[in-house]
């Protein structure tokens, strides 16, 4: 009972908090800096992770790697898994070594990453690449995170973790932006363009002052001296996680978690796939070419007739990025479990209705409803644990945080593309379709990869849209997402409950 009473006694002051212009006005410089470097590495990250379902599943023939999306879901599983599991484990050595070293080697470990995938174009090598971008994003988040954490307050830390969400949005907003424009030129280019751009946090890492650095130090001193006994960091970390407050946290926010990188991972496919963005350019420009910066801007191909899949899945940036401060001061009302709850409620109603259709205004809606779930999930999650750590362990809670994002992101990327890639992706439904025009099996299996769709389009005599089209009223395409928005139901309701029992507990541990 008395183990877990730190975190109940804080949980109960999750409200109290300034307005939203007042906890502005209160952050300091270095929080600044963090959120530049946040910055900068989502950029690069989110410009080669936005588009890697359509680099792996693109045929070989136009650049990509011509494997299927279950081999990308196994990319995934991995890569994800093993960039949420590392900061578990460096988390707490970010408290003991320092910030600024971590979050230095880091970013020479994802420029490697970023390398490798620019020249092993093959399974292996992107597997190879993904595998070292995710050792170096684990060592990055804590020590960010754990800074953020210290340079915020209790009075200030909803609006704060929301301006710091953010930041993480304007990257990653601009990454697909970038990113889309350089690989209709070369695959190639984006990867050797990211690297360019995280090495600019070394020039950022030269203004950054690391929060209560002399305290660490002082700390470090008495325990190198004796005077202070240390216990093993490991076994310092295992008490730490298995107090239940975590254990139920990680659990269920898990379930968000799987719903957001089935979104990333999903929708540029289904994008791709089923949606004709068109009708989206149309609308506002009729017959008129928009003019270059609109096609950066919103990610269209070069003739700027359509919006690319990533350029309708950067809205979920776009809207981040303008309007998640405003949504971090309503949600400083709310209690953090509630909040993340209603956030997941949101999330699965885009879902429920990207299941439903595939008209491109609605699937615009579809992410408008996500990303407003979005910031009310996240950046609480993030507010919730820098609140409840002990001071000295920071960036170990913040490491922890990555643990419900290991499990639910990778099992969202390894069982969503490995269902879309059996009952719903275009390569399969429309070598069903060959089958069924008359093509041997033999026929059909030589077709390479992500080119069956353009030799039923050539055998059918119809355009692309229409064959599209026919496909999915055929086929229940989205019925995917209605099974997978069931998983979300579920983190909801168990948000929900969670949030009455820590709640419960804190007020009977503030008034014993």
């Amino acid at each position: 009972m008395t183990q877990d009473k730190d975190i109940r006694t804080n949980t109960v002051k999750d409200v109290e908090q300034l307005g939203t212009f007042a906890a502005i006005g209160s952050l300091s410089y270095v929080f600044w800096i963090c959120g530049g470097m946040e910055m900068v590495e989502r950029l690069a990250y989110y410009g080669v992770y936005s588009l890697s379902t359509l680099y792996g599943t693109d045929a070989a023939i136009n650049g990509g790697l011509g494997i299927t999306s279950g081999d990308m879901g196994t990319i995934f599983f991995y890569w994800l898994l093993l960039q949420g599991l590392v900061p578990v484990f460096t988390g707490g050595l970010s408290d003991r070594l320092g910030y600024k070293e971590t979050i230095a080697l880091s970013t020479v470990i994802k420029i490697c990453g970023y390398l490798i995938m620019a020249f092993f174009p093959t399974f292996w090598g992107f597997f190879s690449g993904a595998i070292v971008l995710a050792l170096g994003t684990g060592i990055f988040k804590p020590g960010i995170q754990g800074t953020v954490a210290k340079a915020a307050n209790r009075k200030n830390s909803a609006v704060a973790w929301g301006i710091f969400y953010q930041t993480v949005n304007w990257g990653g907003f601009l990454g697909p932006v970038v990113a889309g424009y350089l690989r209709q030129l070369s695959w190639s280019y984006v990867f050797l363009a990211c690297a360019a751009i995280i090495s600019l946090n070394f020039i950022l890492l030269l203004t950054y002052r690391e929060v209560n650095k002399e305290e660490r130090l002082e700390h470090r001193a008495k325990v190198k001296s004796g005077e202070i006994k240390e216990s093993n960091l490991a076994v310092d970390s295992w008490r730490e996680f298995t107090k239940p407050t975590l254990i139920w946290y990680m659990l269920l926010f898990g379930g968000w978690w799987f719903m957001m990188f089935l979104y990333w991972n999903l929708g540029p496919l289904y994008f791709s796939d089923w949606v004709d963005t068109s009708v989206l350019v149309q609308t506002f420009w009729g017959d008129s070419q928009p003019g270059a910066f609109a096609r950066r801007f919103w990610v269209m191909d070069i003739e700027g007739t359509r919006i690319m899949p990533e350029g309708l899945i950067n809205i979920n940036s776009l809207m981040i990025m303008l309007f998640c401060f405003l949504v971090a001061g309503y949600s400083a009302r709310l209690r953090a479990a509630n909040s993340m709850a209603v956030g997941t409620v949101f999330a699965v109603a885009a879902f429920f209705l990207i299941g439903g259709t595939n008209f491109a205004w609605l699937m615009v809606l579809a992410v408008v409803l996500f990303s407003i779930g979005e910031m009310l999930a996240s950046p609480k999650s993030l507010e919730f644990l820098g609140n409840i750590a002990p001071e000295d362990k920071k960036a170990m809670y913040l490491g922890f945080y990555n643990l419900p994002f290991a499990f639910g992101s990778a099992v969202g990327g390894l069982v969503g593309l490995n269902f879309y890639g059996k009952f719903a992706a275009k390569d399969t439904v429309s070598r069903l379709a060959l089958e069924d025009a008359g093509l041997d099996a033999d026929a059909i299996a030589a077709v390479p990869i992500g080119e069956a769709f353009d030799r039923l389009v050539a055998m059918s005599g119809n355009t692309p849209e229409m064959v599209t089209q026919q496909l999915y009223d055929a086929h229940n395409i989205g019925g995917v997402f209605y099974g997978f928005a069931m998983v979300g139901v579920a983190a909801a309701i168990g948000l929900y409950m969670f949030g009455r029992w820590t709640y419960r507990n804190a007020r009977q541990a503030d008034g014993a």
